[in-house]
């Protein structure tokens, strides 16, 4: 499982090394326009959480913390949680920096909000949706914002 929960990580890392490091690269926007850059990381998921799949899916139907608790006590829980929660911060990630492009914020602006979501999500978005307030997108991808 020790791979698997590194593995979850590695699979997202390029997806973002691209988003921070090379934002204007235009192969950078072709790479991130398929939200299917999450599929790696999903595989991980699915692979930790088969064994488990009876346990979680109670879980998932009916939340209750104690099971919670007993369920992480197992390293393929673990990882799975693991590997589902960077799926989703690399959706949100992909998903700000589309709409920063849109907007024309500036990679110094963006750049910054996208590490600090890939490390906490949580405070990384409320503050893109702060400062994207501020920008208009543009004409020509309004649509393509409102679908992605």
């Amino acid at each position: 499982m020790n791979t698997l929960f590194d593995l979850a990580f590695y699979m997202a890392t390029p997806f973002w090394a691209l988003m921070i490091l090379l934002p204007i690269w235009s192969w950078t926007a072709k790479i991130l326009s398929t939200p299917w850059i999450t599929l790696p990381t999903l595989v991980v998921w699915a692979i930790a959480a088969a064994p488990l799949f009876g346990p979680l899916w109670t879980l998932a139907t009916s939340p209750n913390l104690a099971r919670l608790q007993d369920l992480l006590a197992e390293p393929g829980m673990v990882t799975a949680l693991w590997a589902q929660i960077i799926a989703w911060d690399l959706f949100i990630g992909r998903w700000m920096y589309l709409d920063s492009r849109g907007r024309r914020l500036h990679p110094l602006f963006t750049s910054p909000l996208l590490v600090l979501t890939v490390l906490l999500s949580p405070i990384g978005l409320p503050l893109y949706l702060a400062l994207r307030r501020n920008f208009t997108p543009l004409a020509s991808t309004a649509g393509q914002l409102a679908s992605s």
